[in-house]
């Protein structure tokens, strides 16, 4: 792990490529230590505090073209979670129910007490614990693009080509050490692969080069992007129970149109009792980088009565 006190190099906000204009006035780069885990995070602007947790094979950069605009209403919070980007690489505690106590120690360490969450893909996971383990903690809770482990039904292991074209990752992601042997010098095949197949909107290339640089840059990069994966079997569990204790504060299921759709928030009626549905149109499942403008427009609406009011 960097020793130094100042984030540096790609992943850091100096050194993140192509940021939109005027991005590195308004954010910052900082580590917070956490006791046994230092974050990375990326903070700018004041207001209500709202939390953005990337989603997989990514880092906080996924938020990057959401978080100017956010940063007018709210004191942005983009981390990069444990086992990715320039945060801490431990080898245990990968399980969401760590995860999301990461989040609230970090939360703890910026001031914050109450703040609003939003997720994609992982992060999404990690939000839902979040809101289910916390639930004094977090005021509203936007979410995109996965099933969550443990809640939403499992497909069938033999189910449609382009079921398993969406999820096939899951079962190799789980796998012990093979998964890292077969992907270490093939990163751009796999991870490429990932992005490309995922999208509806092809994403930059500089970017998809961005993520795939830093899974390749470090062996403890690769064995972090797999541990949330190997560690379902606890989260599982958790989820399991988690689910007996519904979820009452607003939540926003999004989905791309040409990925999960309404399964998103059909997946937190599972949990919820008060889901709001977005489907993103010409989108698919990189719905930050996909369709900013859209995202924005979802998350300042549903958003709205917690940036205008006190926290419930």
């Amino acid at each position: 792990m960097n020793s130094s006190s100042t984030p540096e190099g790609p992943g850091s906000v100096s050194g993140a490529p192509h940021l939109p204009e005027g991005f590195t006035g308004t954010f910052t780069s900082r580590y917070v230590d956490t006791g046994d885990l230092r974050q990375h995070v990326v903070t700018g602007d004041d207001g209500p505090p709202l939390l953005l947790v990337h989603g997989w094979p990514q880092t906080w950069y996924a938020w990057r073209l959401v978080m100017p605009v956010l940063a007018r209403d709210f004191s942005v919070v983009a981390v990069d979670q444990r086992g990715t980007g320039l945060s801490g690489k431990p080898p245990g505690g990968y399980d969401t129910g760590t995860l999301a106590g990461d989040m609230v120690a970090l939360m703890d360490g910026l001031g914050h007490r109450r703040f609003a969450v939003a997720g994609h893909d992982t992060g999404m996971w990690i939000g839902y614990a979040l809101a289910a383990d916390h639930p004094d903690r977090v005021d509203r809770l936007a979410v995109a693009e996965t099933p969550i482990p443990g809640l939403s039904p499992s497909p069938p292991l033999l189910g449609s080509a382009h079921v398993n074209d969406r999820l096939w990752h899951f079962a190799f992601n789980r796998l012990a050490e093979v998964n890292e042997q077969l992907v270490t010098g093939r990163e751009d095949v796999y991870f490429g692969w990932q992005f490309a197949t995922k999208a509806a909107k092809e994403l930059p290339g500089y970017a998809v080069r961005h993520y795939v640089d830093t899974l390749a840059s470090d062996p403890e990069a690769l064995h972090g992007s797999f541990a949330i994966y190997r560690a379902l079997d606890t989260t599982i569990a958790q989820n399991q129970q988690r689910k007996e204790r519904r979820l009452t504060l607003p939540v926003l299921g999004i989905g791309g149109q040409y990925s999960l759709g309404e399964q998103v928030a059909n997946t937190m009626k599972l949990a919820a009792d008060d889901v709001q549905t977005l489907v993103v149109p010409g989108c698919a499942h990189w719905v930050p980088e996909e369709a900013p403008e859209e995202a924005l427009a979802a998350l300042t609406a549903f958003l709205a009565p917690y940036r205008d009011g006190p926290g419930s």
